[in-house]
């Protein structure tokens, strides 16, 4: 599993343009209020899940090894179910999706499904040294 750029849908963009501020580069910018959670110092792994969603345990693992092994990264989970209004301005249409936030919340990175470490890795190394792109 590649995590690849955010490109949000068309209605999801309309609906965050309204609603929220957003990167340079369109990209949507994450809150700490709207994860719940605080964000990291360089960067914030974002995970949505689902309560009876068994690749979603697995990634809860793998996200959280990685934010203990890469100083000033966070790992904030969101149940999809509670936080509907979120999941649809987002785009989320499975569980688990992770989304990778730089230092200033900007989403760079997004994956459905369970990521390889390695690519949660790679991410990352991509979130923080500010190439966004790909």
């Amino acid at each position: 599993m590649v995590l690849r750029t955010d490109r949000t849908s068309g209605a999801a963009a309309a609906a965050g343009r309204r609603k929220r501020v957003r990167g340079a580069d369109g990209a949507r910018r994450l809150t700490a209020a709207e994860l719940g959670g605080e964000r990291g110092e360089r960067a914030t792994l974002v995970q949505f899940s689902s309560a009876f969603c068994a690749p979603c345990r697995a990634t809860r693992r793998t996200l959280t090894e990685v934010a203990r092994m890469v100083p000033g990264v966070a790992h904030v989970e969101i149940d999809a179910e509670a936080r509907l209004g979120l999941v649809r301005e987002l785009g989320i249409v499975k569980t688990p999706t992770v989304l990778v936030l730089d230092a200033d919340g900007t989403v760079v990175r997004r994956a459905q499904g369970q990521p390889r470490r390695a690519d949660v890795i790679a991410a990352l190394g991509a979130a923080v040294s500010g190439r966004h792109g790909g």
